[in-house]
């Protein structure tokens, strides 16, 4: 057994925090997400730097902000060469780990084709974007399922979205943002073929691979789910009756509030509607269900390295890259809203005997798991890394004081849609305030009165010395995310 730790860091895509069992929500069934509640250290108040997939994942991979990093939105050629060193995969490549990722990558634009990467450190790459037809080229996903003798063609459905028109119509289209309800006659993707499932057998296959005794491994699981289009399969669809969830948080007010927003060309994939009119408790029903598969699958790689006698030995880390609307406010999908369905994600910390088990509040960033990591590895925290770590407040130092007073989250351009727009969120530990930039418009929301941001206070008279004092913290706060600047030598 090798004397470093070994690391499976299980991200999820589009993961809401409200998703566990456990950490409070009585509708949905996560038994194994549960007991790794009670055996980590989960956060509750855990935060994405972007709502939008590609920026994110280059943010929490780096430790680095994504405009510092230069990722700002989906749709890039190729990660940046000249910062492929501040990815952790190959930091911890270099510092001789075997390292390997299955599923999603989404560091770069993954179009109709396997994305570009670049020197990664992934020496095991088993790469599958998502579990869509139409994107055969070097997704080895589709590949096992030949091996299974099926035809792919016969359970994957064809991908709609083959421009950027199209993808700027998405939230129309079933196969991605809509909802496909499956029947015991006709399921959509089943259980034993799902992409969900080959990431765990591979999961397995890359743990229990041969190579030197003391040498460690680093694992990136990334499946698709619970990413819409809400397409559950039918064993875990039929578990949900629809019309007993409590479906999305709205009051008639909100259309009035998104019109407003929409009004000024602020983006978003899809437009605000009345939840009802796009079914939103069965879209929950199948979003839930594909949580539920999820917990399943990680449970299988818990028990996996219980049974290989790997887990004490092994940092476990789950959490999701961002979160979903799901009929939230009338929205479907995912934008340029910092509301806290879509910026708040699970994250959970687990090293038997390291890390001491709590349910945590501090609020958190994403960025701060990797400096998190380096200290946990004994690794100097290198001066690019822009997160915090939480290392010794999870190992149990009892030092006073919050790990963050404030939280903030950016999104420059971040959806491939007309205006292009930028948005930033500052968030304390009551107050969260949203500017869109050029837009002379923004949200200040009391998240102790309303935990589900549908009175906007930002033109209450009443609040105008507040929205002062916050503009101008958030605007300190984004002036510091800037990157690092080189050592100095001298005076001058």
């Amino acid at each position: 057994m090798p004397s470093r730790p070994n690391i499976l860091w299980y991200c999820s895509d589009q993961q809401r925090f409200d998703t566990i069992a456990a950490l409070g929500n009585e509708h949905i069934n996560t038994p194994n997400l549960d007991r790794f509640v009670g055996e980590s250290a989960a956060f509750t108040h855990a935060y994405c730097q972007s709502p939008i997939c590609t920026p994110s994942r280059a943010s929490f991979l780096t430790g680095m902000y994504p405009s510092a990093v230069g990722v700002n939105g989906n749709g890039f050629h190729r990660f940046p060469r000249h910062y492929e060193d501040r990815l952790i995969s190959k930091t911890l490549r270099d510092a001789g780990y075997d390292c390997g990722l299955i599923g999603k990558l989404h560091l770069a634009s993954a179009f109709l084709r396997r994305e570009e990467r670049v020197n990664d450190g992934y020496d095991y790459f088993q790469y599958s974007h998502d579990h869509k037809g139409g994107n055969e080229r070097g997704n080895e996903y589709v590949e096992w399922i030949k091996r299974q003798g099926v035809d792919p063609d016969s359970i994957l459905q064809r991908r709609g979205v083959q421009s950027t028109e199209d993808y700027r119509n998405s939230g129309d289209d079933p196969t991605f943002g809509g909802f496909s309800e499956p029947t015991a006659a006709k399921d959509n993707v089943p259980p034993h073929l799902h992409q969900t499932h080959w990431c765990t057998e591979k999961a397995v296959e890359f743990i229990g691979r041969n190579r030197e005794p003391e040498m460690p491994w680093f694992l990136s699981i990334n499946p698709f789910d619970p990413h819409p289009p809400f397409d559950a399969p039918w064993e875990y669809y039929q578990r949900y009756e629809p019309d007993r969830l409590p479906g999305a948080h709205f009051e008639e007010s909100d259309l009035a509030h998104q019109r407003r927003l929409a009004a000024a060309d602020i983006d978003f994939q899809t437009g605000a509607a009345h939840p009802t009119e796009f079914e939103h408790k069965k879209l929950q029903a199948s979003y839930y269900a594909m949580i539920e598969f999820l917990d399943e699958e990680f449970g299988r790689l818990l028990d996996y390295l219980d049974q290989t006698g790997q887990r004490e030995n092994t940092i476990i880390i789950f959490m999701s890259d961002h979160g979903e609307a799901l009929g939230d406010h009338g929205l479907l999908l995912k934008g340029c809203r910092f509301y806290e369905g879509s910026v708040r994600v699970p994250l959970m910390i687990s090293w038997p005997g390291r890390v001491q088990p709590a349910v945590r509040d501090d609020l958190i960033e994403l960025v701060d798991i990797v400096p998190t990591l380096y200290e946990l590895l004994g690794m100097e925290v290198p001066p690019y890394v822009q997160g915090r770590s939480a290392a010794a407040r999870i190992c149990g130092d009892g030092s006073a004081g919050p790990h963050r007073e404030f939280l903030r989250c950016e999104h420059y351009a971040a959806t491939n849609l007309a205006d292009e727009t930028h948005a930033t969120m500052y968030r304390d530990r009551r107050w969260k305030l949203t500017v869109y930039h050029q837009k002379a418009l923004c949200e200040l929301y009391d998240l102790g009165a309303d935990p589900w941001e549908h009175h906007d206070l930002s033109e209450d008279p009443a609040y105008a010395d507040l929205k002062r004092d916050l503009l101008r913290r958030s605007y300190d706060a984004t002036v510091y995310a800037r990157p690092a600047q080189t050592d100095r030598y001298g005076p001058f």
